[in-house]
């Protein structure tokens, strides 16, 4: 039969584009030729005046070295002192606990419906998307009130040799575990067709990998570098206006300029700029996947050169197509990260050529990671918030009937009943505005950076170019999604 056929298949199938976790997004086609144009202009005029204004980075004063720096503590602030007198953070360790425990339950005895069950808005909705947002908000609150590190404290408790690790500098492991999680992870949000049974089932066995976790690597190494959600909260909490950190044995809070923490540190291994990549790769191709263009690639062009091994006849070829594109799928989600990091290797490599530096490819690699993470938190808004506008509010409902029961116990059952349909328009530029304004300030971030890692105003500046390419290539990849009609269907 024709390609024209075969594609239609494609089309027509229920089975080849899933949704998110639950819910549907869709994208509404805009003018890419005028956005492209208009965000690489601002690229640009921002590359031209951090060259202009920051110059005096160079010299250590201000600029790169200045702008990393907390501005004012917060610790003995009325607010935080009152806070800390109702006993807050130990409620919301035990609040965080309790919706785990929530969701697991929920997801077990309740209903079937993802859409009356509380515990896929609570973890997908809520805790995995609105979470991060407060996390860019409110700094790493996370690490204060991870629910698996509670349960693992507590079992240390019971068993004090648990928590003590069995493995011999589990460091040098560095993120690979938490990468590994987060593949997973990622997988399971686009090709597991999660319902709240299995929702539930896979919380468990992810607190028994947590649980595991511990035991082996120890209970601080592994939630620095071994929990997902540590390490995906942490990086995000690095652009928060507030830090929260340990300090003498207490925690303290401090009030800097937002995204100033990305100068603070670095990736300390290389697996953290994978994880980082994974980051913007992960999301960029959750929009990709269900656009047309990506379908036909897969049911036209790869579809003509399997003919000699699945057969000719669309129809007949179609079950073990469909087996076939799942895994084409899964390798192009797993090896996206690799494909970043070669562009983003060789914009480094350029960079250091430019500026005649001495210093070795994977330093630099390490010490401008930091910068690609305000992309990556844009593209995650723009890809999920409006999933969060309509289905985050139904969390006020649910918790009064959790388990989709018709029950009513807050009195809150009826409310927020009807749909939440956002002005498409107005969305999709504030799309177009997040991802702009998520490059410029990855443009400036890398800019400081590049103050630091050289001599001179002039070998920084020549340093960023390749740079500016790579955010100009990143800002038309994501709007160019963006503009893309999208494959619907399940």
């Amino acid at each position: 039969m024709s390609r024209r056929l075969a594609l239609a298949l494609a089309l027509l199938s229920p089975a080849l584009a899933s949704a998110h976790s639950f819910g549907r997004q869709y994208n509404l086609p805009v003018p890419f030729w005028l956005y492209a144009y208009g965000a690489a202009a601002a690229l640009l005029l921002s590359f031209l005046v951090a060259g202009y204004f920051l110059r005096t980075g160079a010299t250590g004063s201000g600029g790169a070295t200045g702008s990393g720096g907390a501005t004012r503590e917060l610790t003995d602030s009325a607010l935080l002192r009152a806070l800390r007198r109702w006993r807050l953070p130990g409620l919301l360790r035990a609040a965080s606990l309790a919706a785990l425990l929530l969701c697991v339950v929920a997801g077990l005895v309740g209903s079937r419906n993802p859409y009356t069950n509380i515990n896929m808005t609570l973890f997908w909705v809520c805790f995995v998307l609105g979470f991060a947002y407060l996390s860019a908000l409110l700094g790493d609150l996370y690490a204060r009130i991870n629910p698996w590190q509670t349960l693992a404290q507590g079992l240390a408790r019971l068993w004090p040799d648990y928590a003590r690790g069995r493995l011999r500098q589990p460091e040098r492991y560095g993120y690979w575990p938490a990468l590994a999680l987060y593949m997973g992870f990622i997988w399971l949000e686009l090709f597991g067709h999660s319902k709240p049974p299995s929702l539930a089932r896979a919380l468990l066995a992810y607190g028994a990998i947590n649980l595991l976790g511990v035991w082996l690597w120890g209970l601080r190494a592994w939630f620095r570098y071994g929990e997902l959600f540590a390490v995906f909260l942490r990086l995000i909490a690095l652009m928060a206006p507030l830090d929260i950190r340990r300090q003498d044995g207490c925690t303290r809070v401090y009030l800097r300029w937002p995204f100033s923490g990305l100068l603070q540190s670095r990736a300390e291994h290389g697996s953290l700029l994978v994880f980082i990549l994974f980051m913007l790769s992960s999301t960029a191709f959750d929009g990709l996947r269900e656009t047309v263009p990506w379908v036909r690639l897969f049911w036209t062009d790869v579809y003509a050169l399997l003919k000699p091994w699945v057969g000719a006849e669309p129809a007949l070829a179609y079950p073990r197509l469909s087996e076939l594109y799942r895994v084409w799928q899964t390798l192009a989600l797993l090896l996206s990260p690799f494909l970043y990091l070669a562009l983003y290797l060789g914009c480094l490599w350029l960079s250091r050529a430019l500026a005649g530096s001495q210093l070795p490819l994977r330093e630099l690699a390490l010490r401008f990671a930091y910068s690609l993470l305000p992309i990556a938190l844009v593209y995650h808004l723009t890809h999920y918030y409006t999933l969060l506008m309509i289905q985050g509010v139904k969390i006020v409902p649910m918790l009064s009937d959790p388990f989709g029961w018709r029950w009513n116990l807050f009195g809150t059952a009826g409310w927020l009943r009807s749909a939440v349909i956002p002005d498409m328009g107005r969305v999709w530029h504030t799309q177009v505005g997040l991802i702009v304004f998520g490059h410029i300030v990855s443009v400036v971030i890398a800019h400081l950076e590049a103050l630091r890692c050289f001599p001179g105003r002039r070998q920084a500046t020549l340093s960023q170019l390749p740079m500016l390419l790579l955010m100009v290539l990143f800002t038309a990849a994501g709007l160019w999604i963006l503009a893309q009609p999208i494959q619907s269907g399940r």
